[in-house]
């Protein structure tokens, strides 16, 4: 029988983390497409796994595949709906089985119920194996031009969401957005600020790193790079894309925002810290101001989609300067091991 590499983990098992050499070829009923691994992008999603703080195996299974950024070349697809020799990425949710009434609808990012899986995290095995499989309606094709950054399309697909419910709520009235402030640079934030040029916008990425890559990436795009607090910034944007996380910096967003602004929070706090903050204030801003704050997660086909065409339009050479190390299948555990200074570590199947 013929078997393939695949990093897996014993999920809530802290460092559990390893190679399988002769993981089982993915049967069948994963889906018609046959796709050979490129690559797979890493993420702080991965590390939390790692960490045993939480991931979920497939039923009747002890281990997860990991890997939920992901890129491959068709091998075969008997629906015709991709050929042999295609870009693909894998979409990584999918609905529950009941299903509630948006995953009924293809709008599981918003599953109601919870009962949703999620490739190489949540009940579904991830992409980082030399051979996958996937359905057609989770299957997304990418421009050739795309080899070397595709598997970028997943926190992209995230960003392009964010970028969707912001213009959704905008248009409650006549909105003419000029600034946008996104605050973290990292590769959701400079996704986000890529985006927001797209639009034609003004865009401000905050972040504390007066060193390193980040500065220069963000020039790079067009927009303007600070390190001040959110608080000492001379403009309220009408746009906030937070991806932090960090509570003070999530107060300080909120309440930065100018009339009618509205302000996507992507970023997951840890939790068990307090802050000290006027919370009447706040509410007095945000109510006389007609300012929203909403929360923004995952992505559902129409942001994957959305992504590809953003990326293909994007400038190829930035993007690949968002990857600061390719490491490959061999050396995994150094691809998992974070140096504290990368903005996108890949897991190579090609090296």
């Amino acid at each position: 029988m013929n078997t393939v590499r695949a990093v897996t983990v014993t999920p809530g098992v802290p460092n559990s983390l390893r190679l399988d050499e002769d993981w089982p070829e993915p049967p069948t009923d994963e889906g018609a497409i046959l796709v050979q691994a490129l690559a797979v992008g890493i993420c702080g999603t991965d590390q939390e796994i790692i960490a045993g703080e939480y991931g979920q195996a497939p039923p009747g299974q002890e281990r997860l595949v990991l890997g939920h950024e992901a890129l491959g070349r068709v091998l075969e697809d008997p629906t015709g709906t991709l050929q042999p020799g295609d870009l693909v990425a894998g979409i990584v949710r999918h609905p529950d089985p009941v299903p509630c009434p948006n995953c009924a609808v293809g709008e599981w990012d918003m599953c109601r119920n919870g009962r949703y899986t999620e490739h190489g995290i949540k009940g579904l095995p991830g992409f980082a194996r030399d051979r996958w499989r996937v359905q057609p309606r989770f299957a997304v094709g990418l421009d050739p031009m795309l080899a070397p950054v595709g598997m970028l399309l997943e926190p992209t697909s995230v960003v392009a969401k964010a970028w969707d419910h912001i213009e959704r709520i905008g248009s409650r009235a006549v909105w003419q957005p000029q600034n946008v402030l996104v605050t973290g640079a990292g590769p959701i934030g400079l996704l986000a600020a890529l985006l927001g040029i797209q639009r034609g916008l003004s865009v401000h990425v905050l972040d504390r790193n007066k060193t390193g890559p980040k500065p220069e990436l963000v020039r790079a795009l067009g927009a303007t790079y600070h390190t001040t607090t959110v608080a000492e910034l001379d403009f309220a944007p009408d746009v906030v894309v937070e991806c932090t996380g960090a509570p003070v910096v999530v107060i300080d967003a909120m309440c930065k925002a100018g009339p009618n602004g509205v302000v996507c929070l992507t970023g997951v706090s840890s939790g068990g810290r307090t802050i000290d903050f006027d919370a009447g204030a706040l509410n007095r801003d945000l109510v006389l101001e007609n300012n929203v704050v909403f929360g923004s997660v995952n992505a559902n086909r129409r942001h994957w989609d959305l992504a590809a065409q953003a990326l293909a339009r994007a400038d190829q050479a930035w993007l690949d300067s968002l990857i600061t190390r390719r490491v490959p299948v061999s050396s995994y555990a150094d691809a998992y091991a974070s140096t504290g200074e990368d903005i996108k570590v890949v897991l190579d199947f090609e090296l």
